[in-house]
Formats: C-alpha cells, sequence, structure tokens
C-alpha cells in the first residue's frame, strides 16, 4: 500500500512539474492536457486520475502561485498608510491579472461560486483575508468596523480594481490608482477619498 502511495505522489508531482514548466514557457492560457502528459510521460487516463479536468490543475498551479506571494506578504510589517498597502498588494495584483484567463480561473475557484468544495485558490482567498484582518486591526485604519470587514472589503475593492483592467472603459486608469482610490475610501474616516 505503501509503494502505491509513494508512486501516486511522485505521478502527481511529475504532472505538476510539467505543466509548471510548460506555463513558464507559453502561460497559462496556453497549457494542454495532451502536452502535460507527454511531458510527465504518463497516459492521459493517469492526469485524470489526478485532476478532474484543466480546471482544476489550474487551480493547483495559480493557487500554488498566489500562496508564494502570499508568503513574501505575511514576511513584510503591517503597512502604516494606503500608500503602503497598496504597495504590498501590486505584485500580487499583477500575477492574478497576467493573463484574462487567469483572472477568470482565479474568480472561479474564488469560493464565490458557493462550491462545497475549497480548493487551492479558495483558500488563498482565506488567507488573505486572515492576513490583512490581522494587519488591520493595529494599523492607522478606520476602526469604527471590524478588522476582518475591512479585509473583506481590501478583498472585493481588489478584484474590483482586476476586473476593470479588463474593461475597455477604464484600461487607462493604472491599477496602483485605482486601489489607491478605493482603499482611501474604504479605510480613512473623514478625509477626503
Amino acid at each position: 500500500m505503501v509503494k502505491v502511495q509513494a508512486r501516486t505522489l511522485k505521478t502527481r508531482a511529475r504532472l505538476l512539474d510539467a505543466a509548471r514548466e510548460i506555463v513558464s514557457v507559453s502561460g497559462y492560457e496556453a497549457l494542454r492536457v495532451e502536452e502535460v502528459v507527454l511531458r510527465a510521460g504518463v497516459a492521459k487516463g493517469t492526469f485524470f486520475s489526478h485532476f478532474r479536468d484543466k480546471d482544476a490543475l489550474m487551480d493547483q498551479l495559480i493557487g500554488e502561485k498566489i500562496d508564494e506571494y502570499l508568503n513574501e506578504i505575511e514576511t513584510r510589517h503591517p503597512p502604516k498608510s494606503v500608500e503602503e498597502l497598496v504597495d504590498i498588494l501590486i505584485p500580487l495584483s499583477d500575477f492574478m491579472t497576467c493573463e484574462r484567463y487567469v483572472f477568470d480561473v482565479i474568480l472561479r475557484h474564488s469560493g464565490s461560486a458557493a462550491s462545497d468544495y475549497m480548493g487551492p485558490i479558495a483558500q488563498t482567498f482565506e488567507r488573505h483575508g486572515r492576513v490583512f484582518g490581522q494587519w488591520l486591526a493595529g494599523g492607522p485604519f478606520r476602526r469604527d468596523i471590524d478588522a476582518n470587514l475591512l479585509a473583506e472589503g481590501i478583498q472585493a475593492f481588489s478584484i474590483q480594481a482586476m476586473a476593470l483592467k479588463f474593461c475597455a472603459a477604464h484600461t487607462e486608469i493604472p491599477m496602483r490608482d485605482m486601489l489607491h482610490r478605493y482603499f482611501k475610501a474604504w479605510l480613512i474616516v473623514g478625509e477626503q477619498a
């Protein structure tokens, strides 16, 4: 039984490694299951014994990448201003919008679709909320509402700014400017946004 388990884990790792290599060269949208199995040296049926479909593979790959950004974010000191908060979030936002396809996968798997399965991307959204909730609780931002609600607002405004990046009517507004405007309006009480 242990040998099967180890072999199964190695096969899954080969599939993920092959997929990561393809993404690094061609991007996420260009990844094809056929290319993954060819590069991993396994049968197509083996792929589907590890992943329900390409979308499930993308949930894993993109969730891992978001986690890498969150790992880096967690090493930072809590932001003392809206500007610092935006600076912290820009690299993650840039990744999440690196391809329209990536953003679409993130939205489908963010947990907002009321699925009973909480995959890697949905878990990163929960983690993001915890990290920012802790930061906002002790920061110089508004205190008239719960810090966790403030963190949810940060997520919501971030998603809005990222979505507008793909909207023809808003492409001229840099994401940094949108995030700054939204966060200032949401986090600072008594100032003009």
